[in-house]
């Protein structure tokens, strides 16, 4: 089964870099995209639905903004697997902290380069994805294991 990555992201722009960053990097993984926080909750607990491993998150969104998200998540212990990564352009260490209190496992800052972006991306999924036991072989290497 292909590991499902939530990305919650409301930038038409950081998408697309996002898409084209880990389709780069981890094209075994399988992405959805949510536009806005008000859908997480929904998505998440909808009956059926295949529960991602990794949720990339937007901290400052329209609406309902991320820290929320975060808070939401984990009050369901059902939700409890998603590993939730903050991937955002606020470098404020008030938010940061914030992000962790309510229960995030990482903070990240979304760098502006597409070369460093996509760098941070691939490490980010590279050690999470292990936590969450998500085999990603390194490049060239065909015999991981699980």
């Amino acid at each position: 089964m292909t590991e499902l990555v939530l990305v919650v992201e409301d930038s038409p722009a950081d998408v697309e870099a996002i898409e084209r960053a880990i389709s780069r990097s981890h094209p075994q993984l399988r992405l959805e995209f949510l536009r806005s926080g008000t859908e997480v909750l929904t998505r998440l607990t909808a009956p059926g639905a295949a529960l991602p491993t990794i949720m990339l998150l937007d901290l400052n969104m329209p609406g309902e903004g991320g820290l929320a998200v975060i808070r939401q998540v984990r009050a369901d212990a059902t939700l409890d697997g998603i590993r939730i990564i903050v991937f955002t352009s606020s470098e404020d260490q008030a938010e940061a902290d914030a992000c962790y209190a309510a229960g995030a496992d990482s903070y990240i800052y979304k760098p502006v380069n597409f070369a460093l972006f996509q760098t941070v991306l691939r490490q980010t999924l590279d050690y999470w994805g292990n936590v969450a036991h998500i085999v990603v072989p390194p490049p060239g290497d065909s015999s991981a294991q699980t």
